[in-house]
């Protein structure tokens, strides 16, 4: 037997090295792809033979500090489609069209798609989804969905905000905290073939979803609605283009309310919120359509920047009474022209055609006498000027959790800041604040000298209740000391009782306040005609707990003065808050006198007719409501609230229950709701007699019983309501 060659076992190492190499190779690759490799390997693999529907999480609650829900998540279903599974895809499609009403040709198109999951109709309606169920279409699942609602319609629609339709904070709060709002969303896994259609055998599995955080809110619902009811009657009465109530509670910096009117529903955000817009949106493109949504939403109080006027005063004392160049003593004297500086164009005294002559500061602050302040600006100087603007918030954002807030316009510095413009920004020209900024700025003033970051959400808590976070009251920085703002307080208080801000007067309750009329500025110029009126108070004098900020924008029913039109408003807003919160009226022995001939005692009107009753009512200065629709002269008073001996203002309302003569046996004939509205419809049914129940938000698109049955006195008809494009 002959030995192996030295070439042979040449050939034999070689080839021993190269497999010991392929084999190192190979589990070298293994290695990779068991260990490196092998969860998302084994995640691709899963992705092939399942298929996973979206569970979504059900978003978090927007409460009110009381735990008033103004934005809920609402379980509606939600109709997707395996279009693998679908047998007979021209049949099914016009069922599924004629139960959620929708167009076969898009339904085909959707359900013959190569897609391995798509979305037939979001939220439909319960008695759709039964309908669906019953027809047993293979290859269609309806799943659980959450549809985001606001119970309350346009109610803080700027605080809140909305949500588009993926349910993605858009405006608002909504926006904002939609990290929170959220939540983790779920998925329904199911097992398939390589063609991607369900097996029969059952692995399917629910991975639950996580429902997001609850946001508690510092504003006050009830506080909210005092705002808006005031907002709506003052921009109907003076047709103003934008009306801004505010509400801050000058210790925390708690935005207890903001009311902008107009405003929109965050239901049906991309509808025109009355009939007269609707028209003007008609043969728009869609680019300016969107123009009208960004305009909707736009939020006033946060977004616009407008010349203060004459509440601006407010800032320039503190500033004049903080550096001691002016005490409530300071003699001034006004000839009706600013005659300090020069300017091209005279520098004036609103009331330059009859001068306020020899005066005090305080006097001059109840006069709101430009002259007194301009030269308390002068005083200052422009170095001093800047320094107190810029610490009370001004030219720099205020810190609220809403998108496109302006910092508001002020001089880039002390050298911009000439003698005329230390004159015109000492009563409020040539500086532009917003509505958010000035009413941080004077609860600054109220409350001791600290400038507060407004509170517009007070915590994170879960489902259970638990805090998961708080926010605190956060100063931001000391602008003026306790004792300048004490005697501020006693100033302004004075302005009220005393000056240009009586109309803001309550009696029994102690209110300060400025007020403010200041010429818009349009395209860089002082526009003629165009005015924005303002009040700004603070109660109780003594013992401030609400700041509340009146900015009326456009007024063009005749007056437009601060102190004739948002004085009131605001006097009325502050009446009924500190109401609300238990805060007892102080009353001097005038004020008790003249409110003694105010109070009427209730008359009892009970079985009286309601000719009758009503001269009696009527007679003692009353107002009276009835609850009957059907009211003939005869009818006779059955009730009434409040009840006899009860003592109540004079102009108030007396609610009188009387007998309708109309039979409750007479048939009622159901009208066709079909595109109302919810206001329009509620209208109809309530002057018919008839019970109603709603669902869904929009427009009627169905009702029971149907338009033209008859029914009984006080049936009841249920109403459903959607959006339709």
């Amino acid at each position: 037997m002959s030995l192996p060659t030295l070439s042979t076992k040449r050939r034999l190492i070689i080839s021993l090295l190269l497999i010991s190499i392929g084999v190192f190779a190979l589990i070298i690759r293994l290695g990779v792809i068991q260990i490196v490799q092998g969860e998302e390997l084994k995640k691709q693999a899963l992705e092939q033979w399942t298929r996973g529907i979206p569970v979504k999480a059900k978003r978090g609650l927007i409460l009110d500090r009381n735990g008033k829900k103004l934005a809920i998540s609402i379980s509606r279903d939600t109709v997707w489609c395996r279009p693998v599974d679908i047998k007979n895809p021209k049949e099914d499609a016009e069922k599924i069209a004629e139960i959620l009403e929708l167009d076969e040709e898009e339904v085909f198109n959707k359900i013959t798609s190569k897609q391995s999951i798509v979305k037939i109709k979001q939220w439909i309606e319960k008695e759709e989804s039964e309908a669906l169920r019953k027809a047993k279409i293979k290859g269609i699942e309806i799943a659980e969905d959450n549809k985001r609602y606001y119970p309350f319609g346009s109610f803080a629609s700027h605080i809140i905000g909305h949500n588009n339709i993926d349910q993605v904070g858009q405006y608002g709060i909504e926006a904002s905290f939609n990290k929170y709002l959220t939540g983790t969303t779920g998925k329904w896994v199911k097992t398939t073939d390589a063609a991607g259609r369900q097996l029969p055998y059952d692995n399917e599995i629910l991975y639950e979803a996580k429902d997001g955080l609850n946001v508690v809110l510092a504003m006050d619902e009830t506080i909210q609605h005092f705002a808006e009811k005031a907002a709506l009657e003052v921009q109907v009465k003076n047709k103003a283009k934008n009306v801004s109530i505010l509400v801050m509670d000058p210790k925390t910096g708690d935005l207890l309310a903001m009311a902008n009117k107009p405003d929109y529903d965050p239901n049906t955000p991309t509808t025109p919120s009355n009939e007269d817009e609707a028209k003007s949106w008609e043969g728009l493109s869609q680019e300016e359509i969107q123009k009208k949504w960004f305009a909707m939403w736009r939020n006033f109080a946060i977004n616009d920047v407008y010349e203060p006027g004459s509440t601006f005063k407010i800032i320039t004392a503190a500033a004049g009474l903080e550096e001691n160049v002016v005490n409530p003593g300071s003699q001034f004297y006004c000839s009706g022209y600013v005659r300090q500086i020069k300017s091209g164009k005279p520098i004036k005294c609103w009331r330059y055609y009859n001068p306020h002559g020899s005066q005090t500061f305080v006097e001059g602050v109840q006069n709101s006498c430009n002259v007194v302040f301009v030269e308390v600006g002068l005083r200052l100087g422009a170095e001093k000027m800047y320094e107190y603007l810029r610490a009370f918030g001004f030219g720099e954002l205020t810190g609220v959790p809403f998108s496109g807030e302006s910092p508001g316009i002020i001089p880039s510095g002390p050298k911009a800041i000439k003698d005329v413009n230390l004159a015109t920004i000492s009563f409020g020209q040539g500086v532009a604040v917003t509505p958010i900024q000035l009413t941080t700025a004077v609860s600054a003033v109220a409350n001791g000298g600290n400038l507060m970051i407004p509170r517009v959400v007070k915590e994170l808590v879960d489902n259970e209740g638990n805090i998961v976070h708080s926010y605190e009251p956060e100063v931001k920085r000391k602008v003026i000391s306790e004792e300048t703002s004490k005697n501020l307080m006693k100033i302004l208080e004075s302005v009220v009782s005393d000056g240009t801000g009586k109309g803001a007067y309550v009696a029994g309750y102690r209110i300060a306040g400025k007020t403010g009329t200041a010429q818009k500025v349009i395209d860089g110029r002082y526009a003629d005609g165009k005015y924005i009126a303002s009040f700004v108070a603070i109660a109780p004098a003594n013992d401030p707990q609400i700041v509340v900020s009146v900015i009326i924008d456009e007024p063009s029913n005749g007056a437009y003065y601060g102190g004739q039109i948002a004085a009131p408003v605001a006097g009325e807003v502050v009446k009924d808050i500190l109401s609300y919160l238990d805060v007892e009226p102080q009353f001097t022995e005038e004020e008790k006198e003249n409110n003694e001939k105010e109070n009427i005692t209730v008359p009892d009107v009970r079985n009286k007719n309601i000719k009758e009753a009503s001269k009696i009512v009527l007679s003692l200065g009353l107002k009276y409501n009835t609850d009957a629709y059907f009211i003939e002269e005869g009818s006779v008073v059955l009730d009434q609230f409040p009840l006899p001996g009860n003592v109540v203002r004079r102009g108030s309302s007396i609610d009188l229950y009387v007998e309708s003569k109309r039979q409750e046996t007479e048939k009622i004939v159901v009208p066709d709701l079909t595109g109302t509205t919810r206001e329009e419809a509620t209208e109809v049914l309530n002057q018919l007699n008839l019970r109603f129940e709603f669902s869904g938000s929009g427009v009627v698109v169905g009702q029971i019983p149907k338009a033209g049955t008859e029914v009984d006195f006080n049936s009841l008809v249920n109403v459903r309501f959607d959006n339709v494009n």
